[in-house]
Order: structure tokens, then sequence, then C-alpha cells
């Protein structure tokens, strides 16, 4: 077992890296070709499209990675009652979407996100039945198919955008299209992943009850947990751009600077996410096996592992960051916007690469509850404080201020569980 964790880790990692090389290409291609105002578009339109791709994933890449894992039922039928729940969940996120565009638009005061909004539509069914592909093979420790589709999926992306995006002169047109490109992409990871299936056993069929409500008893807490965050994470430019429109600001600095941070530092920030991703990945099954096989002393040494790994690469690339932050971003982003957010916001970051592991430690230890609870503290924590700092006249440091807090405490309380959890067995 340790054997295949550190291969199907490695495989994972390696396989992240070139995915975030690729993503980085696509980055730059996209940053270099649309204005300053397409980036806040996209930044505006990102925490619905966030929202709505949690919504109509259903968190099944956990719940069926878990389960076949755990071998609780014959994975060709879990699978096929995992795309019968897809089929479902993408009709029904398709038409929440049409329904709420316009207000969504309303409520961020800018008509000009309706059809960036709208192209959002396009790649939702895609991506539910890429998630149910991913959780079958992750659950069959089948790594390296994930790593192949994610490969030709960011490919088809580089292409479109070097054929397509510079002949775009349009904001919205720009950023209805960037969005609307991951539709090609998901066909294209749905039709790799395809190639590896076992043809003959799979197919859609009314799914079992047992099967489902296992399925569902794993994707709704972690669904439920990722749309508070997601949700939050939805209604921050929304808060942020009323509070401090109220508060005297106008909405051009508010977009600018808000599309800045996420667009560039956050992003400049979260790049090696990649390693702390495939480790959330590969720990699931692993631990979930050794957990109810109980084999206590292999998940204690493992976590120890994991957390520690995590914490050096978060405290390495923070290090790297910050002595070189401005060389980093030209190279990367072509600007020098944001690099004053960096120095603040960085040693906080460290804490990030630690939650994607714990949430996967919790998760396999059918904790999915205390997730919940402690995001809920979180973001009722984070927008309290976007409130009181907003009237104190911080300007954008009433969104930066609330989000660092917030990922100390999601931490600290994820970590504390675990301890306690940990020296009960």
């Amino acid at each position: 077992m340790n054997n295949k964790f550190i291969k199907n880790t490695i495989i994972l990692i390696i396989g992240g890296f070139i995915t975030k090389a690729l993503g980085m290409i696509i980055k730059i291609i996209m940053t270099r070709n649309i204005t300053t105002e397409s980036m806040s578009l996209y930044t505006l339109t990102i925490p619905t499209y966030n929202l709505f791709i949690t919504i109509v994933t259903l968190s099944l890449t956990i719940s069926i990675s878990k389960l076949i894992s755990e071998n609780k039922f014959r994975k060709e039928k879990v699978m096929s009652c995992s795309l019968f729940i897809s089929l479902l969940i993408s009709i029904f996120s398709t038409i929440l979407l049409f329904i709420f565009i316009k207000p969504i638009c309303l409520l961020l005061h800018n008509e000009k996100l309706y059809y960036p909004l709208l192209s959002i539509i396009l790649s939702l069914p895609f991506i539910s039945i890429s998630t149910s592909l991913r959780g079958y093979f992750f659950g069959k420790n089948k790594m390296f198919v994930q790593v192949i589709s994610n490969f030709f999926e960011q490919v088809s992306r580089i292409i479109l955008f070097l054929l397509i995006l510079p002949k775009i002169n349009n904001d919205i047109q720009a950023v209805a299209f960037i969005i609307g490109s991951n539709m090609l992409s998901e066909i294209v990871s749905i039709i790799t992943m395809s190639l590896f299936l076992p043809k003959k056993k799979i197919r859609l069929c009314k799914p079992e009850r047992n099967i489902t409500n296992e399925i569902l008893k794993v994707s709704i807490p972690n669904t439920l947990q990722k749309l508070l965050s997601v949700i939050s994470y939805f209604f921050e430019p929304i808060v942020i751009t009323n509070l401090l429109i109220m508060n005297g600001y106008s909405n051009n600095y508010i977009s600018t600077e808000y599309g800045i941070i996420n667009g560039y530092t956050i992003a400049l920030l979260m790049l090696p996410s990649f390693f702390t991703n495939a480790i959330s990945q590969v720990i699931i099954p692993n631990l979930s096996n050794a957990y109810i096989n109980k084999k206590y002393e292999y998940i204690k040494i493992k976590i120890k592992q994991v957390l520690a790994l995590s914490l050096l690469l978060g405290i390495s690339y923070t290090i790297i960051i910050m002595i070189n932050k401005e060389t980093i971003m030209n190279l990367i982003y072509n600007t020098n916007k944001g690099i004053k957010y960096i120095n603040i916001m960085a040693p906080i970051f460290i804490l990030l690469y630690l939650e994607g592991p714990l949430n996967s430690i919790l998760q396999s230890f059918n904790k999915s509850k205390t997730i919940l609870i402690t995001s809920i503290i979180g973001i009722i924590i984070k927008y309290l404080l976007m409130i009181i700092l907003s009237f104190l006249k911080l300007g954008i440091y009433s969104f930066i201020i609330p989000l660092l807090i917030n990922i100390f405490i999601v931490v600290l309380l994820n970590s504390i569980k675990i301890k306690k959890h940990i020296n009960s067995f």
C-alpha cells in the first residue's frame, strides 16, 4: 500500500506539474491578449462558474473514489449509478443558471456579465460526466488516466486560445469565449478517459437504491461544504462591491483591485497547488482503505508525511515568491499589478497548502460534517470582518484581511479535530 501511495502521488505530482505548466501558458496567452477590463469581467464571472461547477459535480469524484476503494459494490454498478446522477444534476444546474443570470448581473452592477455568465451553461453537462469518470479511475488507483486526460484538455485550450483569442477585440466576447472554451476541453477529457473504460461492463441504467444512497451519503455533506465555500466566493464581489460603494469607493476602483488580487496575486500564490492537490486526491482512497481495515499506525505515519510535505512546499514557495515577486510576476503575467499585495498575503497562504490534505484526511475518516462546521465558522467570521473593516474605510483591504483570517481559522480548527481523532485510535 505504501509503494502504491508513493507511486500514485509521484504520478499526480508530475502530471500536476505538467498541467500547471500548460495552465501557466494558457494564463500567459490570456493575460497578454485581453484588457484589464476583460480580466475584471473574467474574475467577476469565475465565482458564479465555480458555484455551478460545485453543484454539477456533487463531489462525485470523492464519493466514487471512496466507494470503489472500499470494495463495497461492483465498480461497474457504482459507475453506472454515478453517470445517471450526473445526467440529472447537469440538467437541473443548467436550468437553474439560466433562470438566475439576469439577477446575478443586477447584483454585480454590471450588465456586461450577461454573455460571459451564459457561456457557463455550455460546459456544465460535460464537467458533470468527467467528474464521475475521474472518481472511477481514482478509486481504481489509475492516476495515469487523470494525467493523460488533463494533458489533452490543457493542450486543446492552448490551441483554441492561440487560434481565436488574438482575433477577439471585444471585452465581453473575449470573456465569453474563455469561459465557453471549457466545453471543448471537457469533451476532449471525456473522450480520453473513455478510452480506458471497460466499455462492455459499464452502461447507463436506472441506479440501484443502496448504491445511490452510499454515493449521496458521502457526496451531500462534501457538496454542502463546498457549496458554502463557493457561495461565499460567489457573494464576495457582490458584498465587497456594495459595501465599498456605500463607503464612498468607485465601482471602477473596486472591480479593478478585486480583479488584480484574484487574477494576478492569488493566482501567483496558488501556482504550486498541483502538489497538494495530488496528495489530496491520492490520500482519500488510501486512507479510506486503511481506516476501514483499522491500520491505524499506517494512518498516523501517512498523515505526518503528508502534512510535513505540504508545509515544506508552502514555506519554500513563499520564500521564492517574496524574494523574486517582481521578476516572476512580469515573467508570467507581463505586469507588476498585484505585487503590493504579495508581502501581506503570502505568509498566511502557506497554511492554504495544508487545507486540501486536511480536508481529505477528514473525508477518509467520514468526518465531512466537521469540514462543513469549520467552513461555516470561517465564512461567518470572514463576512463579519468584511462589514466592519469596510466601514473603517480600509478599501480593498476590507476583503484581503478577512480572507487571510478565514484561512487561518479553518486550518486551525481542522487540525485540532484530526489530532483529537487520531489520539482516540
